[in-house]
């Protein structure tokens, strides 16, 4: 018994200071991240943000192209541009939508929406799918150029959307204006919590206020290229005239599951300013952003973790390299892109261990009836892990209050320990996908079922 109770209690020690070294240097880079965010505010001279009525008109003209890429999307697609028909006020618009030779069923719901409204132009493309979101968003881009040739109107910006997304009324005003001079403007994105789902659909309002809030913030300022979030970004056509010349025409990697992180990286590598731009829409607390709901139960929330994981930090890396050898800044931030696989395995570690340690201790009383005694070491660790968790905490409640509210603030604690779940279920399906594109399969749409909110309801 006392030569079980020494193996579970060896293994365990060795899982739990592998995993407390990485939560350590986890947190530290967290806190890093914090601490420049801190700095950045203390260095700026105005308070809050700046409204959209007080941003500048825009010093040209030229019309406003929407992208919206639709695979299996009938129960979204007519109210998601019904809606935006209705929000939208700028002058010069059209909203262009990719759509798929076999998925009649959207089909027919987006032309029924675009027989009322010629701003409304269905592509469909000669691809049946899925095929990717890149290879739609490259047939919309050579059907708005050959619109642009054959109806002599100016592109002035293409803004990218998904077909669940709700569009805010001023959005196109702010692309209007801060879009010249610059290669790329993001907004904020805040996804909605579904009703009946507050602990998986609302951990991504946790994580995305927090990242649009302060990690891309924190991220343009030290000159580290903007990944772009696939929604809510404006694009010159300019710049992405001068990718496509160096795809053959394609401005957008058909091969790539994150086309959007990896388009906002060849963009500052080609030069391109980009802006995150956080608005104020004249709504207490409001921002100018793109809100929408995501994955509501845990299945679907896993796929799409996989899918970013395998884009990003594992398909991602072998695409995107790093960045130019002085630029410490991006290579900092690309690092910590692709952290994720490690962290899960340091998680699982920690799990592991302390399952076993458990387990060690359990015995020990029983044989003896004496706890086993903790290395030191390992006690100053997890002390130090602790105050920076408890550190994390404070800071996620933080930026989810001001986004969401207190009570969302509250919740932002459990939600806290199913992210977590999510993104370590998550893990092993990415490292299967990115297995499978490594054999040479081809990378196509992981479909996540959406559902397009009730704007009448207050929500």
């Amino acid at each position: 018994m006392d030569a079980i109770i020494g193996a579970m209690e060896g293994v365990a020690r060795e899982l739990l200071l592998f995993a407390a070294a990485g939560l350590l240097i986890g947190g530290a880079d967290d806190l890093l991240v914090d601490l420049l965010y801190l700095v950045r505010r203390a260095m700026r001279r105005q308070d809050g943000l700046p409204p959209v009525d007080g941003l500048p008109a825009p010093a040209g003209g030229g019309r406003i192209i929407l992208f919206v890429p639709a695979w299996d999307e009938a129960e979204v697609i007519g109210a998601m541009l019904a809606t935006a028909l209705q929000r939208i006020t700028h002058p010069d618009y059209r909203l262009y939508v990719g759509l798929y030779p076999n998925d009649p069923a959207t089909i027919a719901v987006a032309a029924r929406v675009a027989e009322q409204d010629e701003r409304i132009r269905l592509v469909i493309g000669g691809n049946a799918g899925p095929t990717t979101k890149a290879d739609c968003l490259n047939t919309l881009w050579h059907a708005m150029q050959r619109d642009s040739r054959e109806e002599g109107f100016h592109p002035k910006a293409i803004i990218l959307h998904d077909a669940e997304d709700v569009v805010h009324p001023a959005e196109l005003a702010v692309f209007d204006t801060l879009i010249e001079g610059r290669a790329v403007v993001q907004l904020p994105v805040l996804p909605l919590v579904v009703p009946g789902s507050r602990l998986v659909s609302g951990h991504y309002a946790d994580e995305f206020a927090e990242s649009h809030q302060k990690q891309l913030v924190v991220r343009t300022w030290i000159g580290a290229g903007l990944p772009l979030a696939g929604t809510g970004c404006a694009i010159a056509p300019s710049m992405l005239a001068a990718i496509a010349a160096t795809r053959g025409g394609d401005p957008f990697d058909a091969t790539s599951l994150t086309e959007d992180y990896e388009l906002g990286l060849r963009i500052a590598e080609l030069g391109g300013e980009g802006l995150f731009a956080r608005v104020a829409d004249g709504t207490p607390g409001g921002v100018v952003a793109v809100r929408a709901f995501f994955p509501a139960d845990l299945v679907a929330a896993v796929r799409q973790k996989a899918r970013w994981m395998t884009g990003i930090a594992l398909i991602g890396w072998d695409r995107t390299g790093w960045a130019r050898p002085w630029a410490l800044g991006d290579h900092w931030w690309r690092l910590r892109d692709r952290r994720a696989p490690l962290a899960m395995l340091v998680l699982a570690a920690a799990y592991l261990g302390l399952f076993a340690e458990a387990g060690a201790m359990g015995g020990q009383l029983v044989v003896d009836g004496t706890p086993m005694p903790l290395d030191p070491w390992l006690r100053s660790l997890f002390a130090i892990n602790a105050m920076l968790l408890w550190w994390r905490l404070v800071v996620r409640m933080v930026f989810t209050g001001r986004a969401y509210g207190w009570r969302e603030a509250l919740w932002s604690l459990p939600r806290f320990v199913i992210g977590n779940f999510v993104t370590l279920a998550a893990a092993p399906r990415a490292l299967f996908r990115y297995i499978w594109v490594l054999r040479g399969r081809p990378a196509v749409w992981d479909k996540t079922r959406h559902h397009f909110p009730d704007l009448s309801a207050d929500a």
